[in-house]
């Protein structure tokens, strides 16, 4: 059985190491090394990257509000979530926030930030309305650029803390936690947060954190040696960790430790539960390379909620490509999908797939539908070589979607009298062309749906 839904929300960012071999020093400053053979490597960072953890390593579907910009780097870091990623990005920001390790060696010799200004335009409330419905946890990704100042956020998610488990991980630079909140993850330094010198040791200034922020719980990750707790009962611990041998790099790791905690509440933990998975994770991820094993390579894809087109699809745009688009439920994929698909893809440069998502199945085709959940069918779609995009929507029909996607051309599956489509109106008034492509003959996921119940007797959603 698939797990259900956690809700990210925070500052995304794109993380790039650019790594060399150095054999000598500028001539002109003997102290900074010349790189020669240089390779990139990028990864999504931030709420991304907990956002990618928790999908592709613990297997949750994942909705992650952030704001990326227009530019290619949003589009690296979208591909770099994977299919079971719901992206939500409001245009709140112009640059995606990047930042480049300058590595030779196995040592980070400079850093190079970009796209780091904070956020100064208000989310509208609509940007949120419904996000956290039928969530089983919240996670909170601060990295103070200002995604966690928004009010509409802040309203949101305190009221979701009354209901399910939210995990806070707070920056320096960032907003404080609502109240409420289950737990609250500074790593050792971000634990000084108004400290006046009372709170001596990390067990100490974790009880006192809960008091000034007025947390369920906090856990204080130290490192190597592993976390401390405190709660608003007054209970205490401390959890160690395996040592990792070697040189390390320890970029993401509170990343990899929030998102285990967040996933051990939501399948209904305890704090010490929870603290615990998030240090194995933690330790896990460092053992592994941390963020360096997780650069992106060859082609993945992010499922896209209706607020905005997807980098990737904009992108493309910029590029001078030809969009095509198509939609429809999906659900139990067949050859005929595969086919219509497959053909929709040759009219152009770049498929878009509007995705109905569960609710609007179940208004279109019935109660007992769909018997595949949107994220599985957005996964499905995202692996087939055809598709560039997945973009879900909840209308019952693309209308709406289709005035933001913008497409070139748009397909629809069927014998279809293209001039009665409810959608050829705002396709044609954009200047986009609309085509009807019958599918093949006999193949219907409802007649395969019917079928499989006649032989076996059940397929329930």
């Amino acid at each position: 059985m698939s797990k259900g839904t956690i809700v990210v929300i925070g500052d995304a960012l794109l993380d790039v190491d650019l790594r060399g071999l150095s054999h000598r020093t500028c001539p002109d400053n003997g102290h900074a090394p010349v790189l020669e053979h240089t390779i990139r490597c990028c990864r999504p960072g931030g709420a991304a990257l907990t956002a990618h953890l928790l999908s592709e390593r613990q297997g949750w579907h994942v909705r992650l509000l952030t704001s990326l910009g227009e530019d290619a780097a949003a589009e690296e870091v979208a591909r770099g979530l994977g299919p079971g990623v719901t992206l939500i990005c409001p245009p709140l920001r112009k640059r995606t926030p990047t930042k480049t390790r300058i590595q030779t060696g196995g040592v980070t010799v400079a850093r190079l930030d970009e796209g780091c200004e904070p956020i100064v335009e208000r989310m509208d409330q609509r940007d949120v309305r419904g996000l956290l419905d039928g969530a089983s946890a919240v996670l909170v990704s601060d990295y103070g650029l200002g995604m966690t100042g928004q009010s509409a956020l802040r309203a949101a998610v305190a009221e979701a803390a009354g209901s399910v488990p939210v995990v806070w991980d707070p920056h320096p630079r960032g907003a404080v936690p609502v109240e409420g909140v289950h737990l609250v993850t500074p790593n050792e330094s971000e634990s000084d947060f108004g400290d006046e010198g009372t709170a001596r040791t990390p067990q100490e200034r974790a009880r006192r954190l809960v008091d000034l922020w007025r947390a369920r719980a906090v856990g204080v990750t130290l490192g190597e040696r592993g976390a401390v707790w405190s709660d608003d009962q007054g209970r205490q611990g401390r959890l160690r960790s395996e040592p990792v041998p070697g040189p390390i790099d320890t970029c993401g790791a509170g990343d990899a430790f929030a998102a285990a905690c967040v996933a051990a509440l939501a399948v209904g933990e305890g704090t010490e539960g929870a603290v615990r998975a998030g240090t194995r994770a933690a330790t896990a991820f460092v053992a592994q390379g941390a963020a360096g094993a997780y650069a992106t390579h060859g082609r993945t894809e992010a499922a896209v909620n209706l607020l905005t087109p997807s980098p990737i699809t904009e992108n493309a745009r910029r590029r001078g490509e030809r969009v095509v688009a198509t939609g429809g439920c999906f659900d139990v994929l067949h050859a005929g999908h595969v086919d219509l698909l497959r053909r929709a893809r040759a009219l152009g440069d770049h498929l878009v797939v509007l995705l109905n998502d569960d609710s609007s199945v179940r208004a279109l085709k019935g109660e007992d539908r769909p018997v595949t959940p949107v994220q599985d069918r957005a996964r499905v779609l995202s692996a087939l070589a055809c598709v560039d995009t997945v973009v879900v929507f909840d209308d019952l029909t693309p209308t709406r979607i289709l005035g933001r996607i913008r497409p070139d051309v748009w397909v629809k599956g069927g014998d279809y009298d293209a001039d009665r489509l409810p959608e050829t109106p705002m396709v044609r008034r954009m200047g986009g062309e609309v085509i009807t492509m019958p599918l093949l003959d006999g193949r219907s996921s409802s007649r395969l749906i019917d079928h499989i119940r006649e032989r076996t007797g059940t397929l329930t959603p």
